[in-house]
């Protein structure tokens, strides 16, 4: 259990480590900084937290950590109750100062490593954060990178800037990659019930992390190397889009071929062994798939090697909304319609089901295409209040009916989505492959 603020810090996986050169009789104020309180450090810190150490959340952003204090969050039920309880405990604090970061034994680093509208890794939130971390590095620290990047990301922006500043790994600090393995707005598993993958630039840096991470999972596994798990992230996350875009794939077939893809879906997925369920959808959103691929085609291309499965498969997910604009045309035109002037509804605009987040959201991309064709646009979200679509900022819509769409593009369903009103609108687009079977819906 963590210790009273300003005591010597105990066990190994704290300051005093061997093959650490400072004091083992290092003081530090919290045992755990987690640097990023957004989807993955928010509810990494309140685990850490229910492990029983001292944790200081840093955010740049302060209205981000108002949000976390009014317990806004957007989080799993079982993690807003700890929120709560972290909120009144002395031991847990919130903060925007990253001079604070010297007063922490280990630092995570939880940052957004996204990508640009051409799919070039933009790498400047990480590299501010972990220059941040650098700077304020003190002997006997643990640093640990969890954010995903490229192969040798831990090495270029942690290693070589510590080694700047004479602060070597292994023997003044530790440093280690452990990619986060959270699945947002999902609750089959909890942060505690899925194995850590973690890798140290030293042996020592591998079992500080191992040891501090161990407090609150009950696995982790250690790999040789730090650039061994950040491949291991990389690999999850391209696993995951050669996948999909293989599902979506077999909807096109199935469609042309007038075979229900979810009846061929459902069939092959009760054989248990040998397949694992992936389902089509107008695309692919949030923080890992249509980004995470991309840093390793981009590191890839500067090494002149090829990687045609991953680079197939990024493009057909990329293509994916652009599809779901076609095809809202085509079924327009079927009904004698253009899509210029057409009022187009979109159901639902986060990136995945009973989340809070449109980043990298197919909805988005799908409303700018439609409104660059001339269609009037809306969206009906109860998650979503406003949405940003280019230089347009859309408000949902509450009454779909008083909108009066011509069509509307089934996008995401979230729990409780009261979707009775589908059954009076004169044409729905189901991207989910969800609805049920009804004269005015047609698949993707």
């Amino acid at each position: 259990m963590a210790g009273v603020p300003g005591a010597e810090l105990p066990g190994p996986e704290l300051a005093g480590a061997p093959g650490v050169a400072a004091s083992a009789a290092v003081r530090f104020d919290f045992d755990v900084a987690v640097v990023g309180m957004g989807y993955v450090g928010l509810p990494t810190s309140l685990a850490f937290r229910e492990a029983g150490y001292r944790v200081l959340g840093i955010d740049v952003s302060d209205q981000r950590l108002q949000t976390i204090r009014d317990g806004r969050a957007d989080l799993l039920e079982a993690d807003r109750d700890r929120l709560d309880q972290a909120l009144v405990d002395p031991a847990f604090e919130l903060t925007s100062d990253s001079k604070r970061l010297s007063s922490a034994a280990a630092v995570v680093i939880a940052v957004p490593t996204p990508v640009d509208h051409h799919l070039v890794p933009d790498l400047s939130i990480l590299r501010s954060a972990c220059a941040g971390v650098v700077s304020r590095a003190v002997p006997g620290q643990l640093l640990v990178l969890t954010s995903t990047s490229y192969v040798g990301s831990t090495r270029d922006l942690l290693v070589q800037p510590l080694k700047e500043r004479g602060l070597y790994p292994g023997t003044d600090l530790h440093v280690a990659f452990s990619p986060e393995r959270i699945n947002p707005g999902v609750s089959d598993f909890s942060q505690e019930e899925v194995p850590r993958v973690v890798g140290g630039i030293t042996a020592a840096c591998g079992h500080r992390a191992e040891s501090l991470l161990g407090k609150y999972v009950p696995r982790v596994h250690l790999v040789p190397t730090a650039e061994a798990a950040e491949m291991t992230k990389l690999l999850e996350n391209t696993f995951r889009a050669v996948n999909i875009a293989l599902a979506n794939e077999f909807a096109d077939i199935c469609g042309a071929l007038d075979i229900s893809v979810m009846d061929v879906i459902d069939a092959a997925a009760t054989k248990p062994f040998g397949f694992m369920r992936f389902n089509p959808g107008p695309g692919v959103g949030g923080h890992c798939i249509p980004c995470d691929p991309h840093y390793l085609l981009w590191q890839l291309r500067s090494n002149r090697l090829h990687a045609p499965v991953i680079e197939q498969a990024m493009q057909v997910i990329a293509a994916r909304p652009r599809r779901v604009v076609d095809r809202t045309r085509k079924m327009l035109s079927d009904r004698k319609q253009g899509l210029f002037g057409a009022r187009i509804l979109v159901a639902g605009v986060a990136y995945k089901p009973d989340v809070e987040d449109v980043r990298e959201s197919p909805a988005l991309e799908i409303l700018a295409g439609l409104m660059e064709e001339g269609a009037t646009v809306a969206y009906t979200d109860p998650l979503i209040r406003q949405i940003r679509s280019g230089d347009t900022v859309l408000d949902s819509v509450t009454d779909p009916a008083a909108f009066a769409p011509d069509l509307v593009i089934m996008h995401t369903g979230h729990t409780g989505f009261d979707l009775g009103w589908l059954s009076s609108v004169p044409a729905v687009l189901d991207t989910t492959y969800r609805l049920p079977a009804a004269d005015n819906v047609q698949l993707l």
